[in-house]
């Protein structure tokens, strides 16, 4: 493989839905966590598609879902892992890569 290889974009972050919700969590401080209602309102998706969209993040070991309480109200708490979050540092730097030309660029000149 060469210097000018195309990087490879992570199929897990790439979908339209995972990335918002990557991208959402990536501006949380490492190891803090928001409400699942208050990122559903900010991304603006229904419940079963953010669930949908969490469990497969979550498999990938990019997000934490924790079910906990409040009192005695259920709370779900989501969270960018240190996993997910290097992913998604490794997600933009290809994307970054691609936009300022990707392979072969340096010999179009």
């Amino acid at each position: 493989m060469t210097d000018d290889a195309v990087p490879e974009l992570d199929p897990v972050i790439h979908a339209q839905a995972r990335l918002r919700v990557v991208s959402s969590l990536s501006t949380l401080r490492e190891g803090d966590s928001i409400a699942f209602p208050r990122l559903q309102d900010i991304l603006r998706m229904t419940p079963g598609n953010l669930s949908v969209h969490l469990r497969k993040l979550e498999d990938a070991g990019y997000v934490e879902v924790t079910k906990t309480h409040q009192g005695r109200t259920p709370a779900t708490l989501v969270s960018l892992t240190r996993r997910g979050r290097l992913a998604f540092e490794d997600y933009t730097t290809a994307v970054r890569a691609l936009l300022n030309g990707g392979a072969g660029s340096q010999e179009q000149s």
